[in-house]
């Protein structure tokens, strides 16, 4: 089972969500603009990712900056701002098992399938 963190206004979101129904494939799809994940399972996505949290966050959001967030951050203030604030998180992000991709490019997604 795929897990899918979508924001539908997003076409690159859209684009991933497209080839995994093209694939045969109808994954979980979670808005996670609505409901916002917890702490932990920021930590295990990352993990799953492989990333520092930096690289899971959409740096050039306003809010970024306005959170006083930089590059040098600490991780755990990382993930703690995409935990109160969802829209930080880049997007979209699929989650199989103990593996997940950012569908950034949409090609990406494919090492899930």
């Amino acid at each position: 089972m795929i897990t899918y963190w979508h924001n539908p206004r997003c076409s690159k979101s859209r684009a991933g969500l497209a080839l995994f129904e093209e694939n045969g494939i109808a994954p979980e799809v979670r808005l996670y603009l609505q409901d916002g994940p917890t702490l932990e399972e920021l930590q295990a996505v990352q993990a799953a990712l492989g990333l520092p949290a930096l690289k899971m966050m959409r740096t050039g959001e306003k809010l970024f900056k306005e959170l006083g967030l930089h590059k040098d951050s600490p991780e755990a203030e990382l993930l703690a701002a995409m935990g109160a604030h969802p829209i930080l998180i880049e997007r979209p992000i699929a989650i199989k098992a103990d593996k997940a991709v950012i569908g950034r490019p949409t090609e990406a997604l494919e090492a899930l399938i």
